[in-house]
């Protein structure tokens, strides 16, 4: 097992670059932006793309404690599992270090403590086995992760949500990427974790370790009568593509104060309701989501940024992709648009290793011997990145009116806004 990885630097004269653009591509891609420490490796052969092998260590269950990560500790168990994951994934791929092409790794948006530790273990590969590095940029790597596993031709639209971000792009190639919405303030996964956390699902053992999304629509599907709670619509006079959740968490806290004290709830009790509860919070950011992006397909064909001679495209990608309520809706939404819905394969929707090494493989293939990196240390972490060229106020000024798509199940509003 490696140590000491921080402290080792060596000296070897540049591969040829070129050497590796001429046969087939063994990428190694590490993440570490935020909480969970994921090494995988993919090999690309004559256009066919497979995992070798996708590692991964969860802090979670830590963290889960404490009710929300503490950078800190977040770094120290990164330092603490990332050599073992390396050993791990090396195992499982059943290659040597040697036979990797490049070592791809997060270097921007994400919590600096955290990212760190995956640059600098990636340096030391590196510079051990004489690879070059590519710089990923973690919201990128989400958003191109289902071109890995479907055909997805550029350009496409992009909805990124996840826990930290929640995010509304358009991609006309691995680098080039239009920003037409993005949060306020908190991510829907965010205001998932807080509220499950308030409604305290989580002395429940079956949600013991599972995530707010999760949660909410496992328990979502016993609901009786999801209009039971009412979610005011975030942001319905603003006619942008940017979200809002705060609104709906800040709601939601009141709402289940006032059934606490309806129901004398005891503080380690949870409301009768609350599957309810749950029902009526995943209509609502299901619907708020559904909102923002059929203004964001308006754009785009008004502006007729989707190439005419291929079928209109939208990734739906991040961890709150995995939940199936959400992505039904926008497929919904898409099809009145003409418009076919991807999403990676649900393992691949959360940080993982895979969608860093799938980036840099795409980076490589786009930008020839560009993104390759020998100069390690010019190389350092961004905490927030932004996503491309900003089209906020292009989309403010459009102006926008849309007749809302109804979602799947019963909604109580259709109005033109």
């Amino acid at each position: 097992m490696l140590k000491n990885f921080t402290k080792i630097q060596l000296n070897h004269p540049k591969q040829c670059l070129s050497a590796i653009l001429k046969r087939n591509l063994t990428v190694m891609g590490i993440e570490t932006s935020c909480d969970d420490t994921g090494i995988a490796i993919i090999r690309c052969e004559n256009g066919n793309n497979k995992v070798l092998a996708n590692v991964m260590n969860s802090q979670q269950s830590f963290h889960i404690r404490y009710g929300g990560i503490i950078p800190p500790r977040a770094q120290d168990l990164h330092r603490s599992k990332i050599a073992e994951v390396y050993e791990r994934c090396l195992a499982e791929a059943r290659i040597k270090p040697e036979d990797i092409d490049a070592i791809a790794v997060t270097t921007r948006p994400g919590l600096p403590l955290s990212l760190m530790v995956g640059l600098r273990f990636a340096r030391y590969i590196a510079r051990t086995y004489n690879k070059p590095l590519v710089p990923v940029h973690h919201m990128k790597a989400h958003a191109l992760q289902a071109r890995m596993e479907h055909n997805i031709p550029y350009p496409f639209l992009c909805l990124l949500i996840s826990g930290g971000h929640s995010q509304l792009c358009f991609i006309k190639s691995p680098e080039e990427f239009l920003l037409l919405g993005e949060t306020l303030d908190d991510a829907p996964g965010e205001a998932f974790d807080k509220i499950a956390r308030r409604l305290r699902l989580y002395i429940n053992p079956e949600y013991r370790n599972w995530n707010g999304g999760q949660i909410v629509e496992h328990a979502s599907r016993a609901a009786n009568n999801p209009d039971a709670f009412e979610f005011p619509l975030p942001l319905a006079r603003m006619r942008d593509c940017n979200f809002s959740f705060a609104g709906i968490k800040n709601n939601s806290f009141r709402a289940i104060k006032r059934q606490e004290r309806v129901e004398a709830c005891t503080p380690d009790s949870v409301i009768s309701n609350y599957a309810d509860f749950c029902a009526g919070l995943l209509n609502a950011i299901s619907r708020h989501l559904m909102n923002r992006t059929q203004r964001a397909l308006e754009f785009c064909i008004e502006r007729e940024l989707f190439a005419k001679n291929i079928n209109r495209s939208l990734v739906v990608s991040g961890g709150v992709a995995n939940n199936d309520t959400i992505f039904n809706d926008i497929t919904h939404l898409a099809k009145q648009y003409h418009c076919q819905t991807y999403r990676p394969s649900k393992k691949y929707c959360s940080d993982n290793g895979v969608m860093i090494a799938w980036n840099a493989i795409e980076q490589i293939m786009h930008n020839d011997k560009e993104c390759l990196r020998y100069d390690y240390y010019n190389i350092d972490v961004q905490g927030k990145a932004a996503l491309g060229k900003s089209l906020l106020q292009e989309v403010l000024a459009a102006d926008i009116k849309c007749k809302w798509i109804k979602p799947l199940r019963k909604s109580g509003n259709d109005d033109c806004l």
